[in-house]
């Protein structure tokens, strides 16, 4: 049952894929706003039935769920309704509500340590979601390329930027001591195949979302597309690995090797068509440093 509620929350981001369902919510939001205050009770109560059913739920947890939830939406709120072609302060400050809580665990000591990588996972779940319905529903920003390919360039660039990329990240990760040599993969074909879609769904898809159809893609719409706004989201990016290990914390390896990798995620970002190919290069650089590193 708690695996069925996060297969639920990827069909419901997938489903937004669909111009269609776009421009359904857009529509349904211009024309009721104060709908939008409806989200915040709807994905708090998947976040409460999800901790229940692993018996983790208490009020508190309720508390802080529909206040994290809440806060983004207020800013969506008094930013004021899209389209909207420049963000505002509060745009910024809606992602950030959306992601630092996240990043740095809030109210992880009021989850029981075995189920709390559960509820991240949903609540990660939960962010990505919601801020797919305030920014591309509500603001209605350009340039999210939230959508399904729409040319061969689609396809051959992550591959292309995989090729460039690849040698340099393992070539920059031995040297500064984060990766050790290569070898062979140790786990089974039908492992490495399953892995795909795991990376893709689990890691790769929400991370672009985050930081390139939502930070960089802002950062686009207000300083530019220049490579210092390349740059700079990538440099984001790379910080958001600050607290990751295996290595001692905070991992400057990794933030540094992240960040070149952002560059690269980036910059399939800016040519492709839709975030699926950034994603596609992403899981592809997460799988490989996977079963060969």
């Amino acid at each position: 049952m708690p695996t069925a509620v996060l297969v639920l929350l990827l069909a419901a981001v997938l489903s937004i894929l669909c111009s269609t369902v776009q421009k359904r919510v857009r529509s349904v939001l211009e024309h009721r706003p104060g709908w939008i205050w409806a989200v915040p009770f709807l994905l708090s109560g998947v976040f409460c039935a999800s901790a229940l059913l692993i018996g983790a739920w208490t009020p508190p947890l309720t508390l802080l769920a529909l206040g994290y939830t809440a806060a983004p939406v207020l800013c969506v709120w008094l930013a004021g309704p899209g389209p909207a072609e420049r963000p505002a302060v509060l745009d910024f400050a809606a992602i950030l509500l959306l992601w630092l809580p996240l990043e740095f665990a809030a109210g992880a000591g009021l989850v029981p340590r075995p189920a709390q990588g559960y509820l991240h996972r949903v609540a990660y779940g939960i962010a990505i979601l919601l801020g797919l319905l305030l920014f591309l529903g509500n603001r209605s920003f350009p340039g999210m390329k939230f959508n399904l390919p729409r040319s061969a360039r689609d396809v051959w660039l992550p591959l292309a930027g995989f090729a460039v990329s690849a040698p340099v990240l393992i070539a920059l990760g031995i040297s500064i001591g984060f990766l050790p040599p290569a070898h062979r993969p140790t786990q089974s074909a039908g492992a490495m195949a399953s892995a795909v879609g795991v990376i893709f769904f689990g890691t790769a898809l929400p991370e672009e979302i985050l930081f390139r159809s939502l930070i960089q893609n802002l950062l686009m719409l207000r300083f530019g597309s220049g490579w210092r706004t390349l740059v700079a989201a990538s440099f984001i990016f790379g910080a958001a690995h600050l607290d990751n290990g295996p290595q001692a914390l905070p991992n400057w390896r990794y933030m540094i090797l992240a960040t070149v990798a952002g560059v690269a995620y980036g910059a399939v970002f800016q040519r492709a068509s839709s975030v699926l190919s950034p994603a596609a290069l992403h899981m592809l650089v997460d799988w490989t440093k996977h079963f060969f590193f």
